[in-house]
């Protein structure tokens, strides 16, 4: 588990969960998706949960983020219009990964988001988790690059350039856009990712009426993510 340093800023904190967490959730996918024991409904629900949550990381980044540090920092715009360019890529793969058609008699049935019991008919349901993971791994690995490439960048900006008022603006502008997809999945994978401490300063930003439903959420999260992760 990651030691949390004094000098680490909550936009770095943050941050870094956000990207822990897009890393182990498409991770996850990838190699979920032959699973035959996974139904595809769950499938579907991690699939959805990753394209609308990507898709608004980078959005936010690109519209939001990036002209704060430039306007702070104007030297660092050639390497955050690199990083964009970047994101033009994984929204293609996006692209590829929200299209494969996981609808099927087995895709919602069930008790639960997850429920389903991912058996159909064996050539289909085989040539769907085929190109789910076709599509997945090209996320998980265009995802995975494009952090290790935008971290050393952009977690120096973040402590040199952006400060607690302009963060926690920020950050309160992502939680108010965050699509509403599957949303007990990041409340779990926060917690793998993160410490108790940092995934309360992530979740302290969540609007009232909602915290009251973080058990629920926590435990909807564990079931789910327990059904991903089971071994055939």
């Amino acid at each position: 588990m990651h030691m949390e340093s004094a000098s680490e800023s909550a936009s770095v904190i943050e941050t870094r969960l956000a990207h822990e967490v897009h890393r182990v959730a498409t991770t996850l996918l990838a190699e979920a998706a032959t699973r035959p024991s996974v139904p595809l409904a769950a499938l579907a629900q991690l699939r959805d949960f990753l394209v609308a949550n990507l898709r608004h990381h980078h959005e936010t980044e690109d519209k939001d983020l990036w002209p704060r540090i430039v306007a702070a920092a104007p030297a660092t715009e050639h390497a955050l219009d690199a990083l964009s360019d970047e994101h033009e890529r994984l929204d293609a793969a996006l692209d590829q990964l929200a299209a494969v058609n996981m609808s099927g008699d087995e895709v919602g049935d069930g008790a639960g988001e997850a429920g389903g019991t991912g058996l159909g008919v064996g050539g289909v349901t085989d040539g769907v988790r085929a190109a789910l993971q076709d599509a997945a791994v090209a996320v998980r690995d265009t995802v995975h690059d494009h952090l290790d490439r935008e971290e050393p960048i952009l977690f120096p900006a973040l402590r040199d350039h952006i400060n607690a008022d302009d963060w926690q603006d920020f950050a309160q502008r992502v939680i108010a856009t965050t699509p509403p997809v599957a949303g007990h999945l990041m409340i779990g994978f926060l917690d793998e990712v993160g410490t108790p401490a940092e995934v309360e300063l992530v979740l302290a930003g969540m609007p009232e009426p909602v915290r009251p439903l973080l058990p629920v959420m926590r435990r909807q999260a564990t079931d789910d993510l327990r059904i991903l992760r089971v071994a055939d």
